[in-house]
């Protein structure tokens, strides 16, 4: 069973569960796809301005899709994503951290000019384990609408 669009209120709330990561997972995703100094080199992110190693903020972006898909909240809709606005780096994460991302439905719409979808706006906020936001985004998404005869 899906969730459909009137099955979302502004203002509804979720969390999911914590997920720590590990320096040599952070390590491995540097080498891959964010190879500057601070996110491979305790030498050299010592003398960086985090002054420590830190983990690159896609991988805190990746980390909270993962988190927020594990929730269940979004993943028997159909959803797709449409957009991210306001994405925002607070804080930075480092190896060890534990991660959890707090969400909040801040807007339903039904799809200009289709009655078969409509758009639901969620705030996302990736915080540490000290409650710190780390990252924050708006994520945009295209929603099913319940087909007439199943109201």
């Amino acid at each position: 069973m899906g969730r459909y669009l009137s099955d979302f209120t502004v203002g509804d709330a979720f969390e999911s569960a914590g997920y720590t990561i590990t320096e040599e997972e952070a390590l491995a995703f540097a080498r891959a796809y964010d190879p500057q100094p601070f996110h491979l080199y305790a030498g050299e992110a010592a003398r960086s301005f985090f002054h420590e190693l830190v983990i690159s903020g896609w991988q805190t972006a990746a980390i909270t899709m993962r988190l927020v898909v594990d929730t269940g909240v979004l993943r028997e809709t159909g959803v797709i994503g449409t957009g991210i606005d306001e994405l925002r780096w607070l804080a930075p994460v480092k190896p060890g951290d534990t991660l959890r991302v707090r969400g909040e439905v801040i807007g339903s719409a039904p799809w200009p000019g289709n009655g078969k979808r409509g758009t639901l706006r969620v705030r996302l906020h990736t915080v540490n384990q000290a409650g710190v936001v780390v990252m924050s985004q708006i994520a945009n998404l295209i929603v099913p609408v319940k087909a007439r005869a199943e109201l």
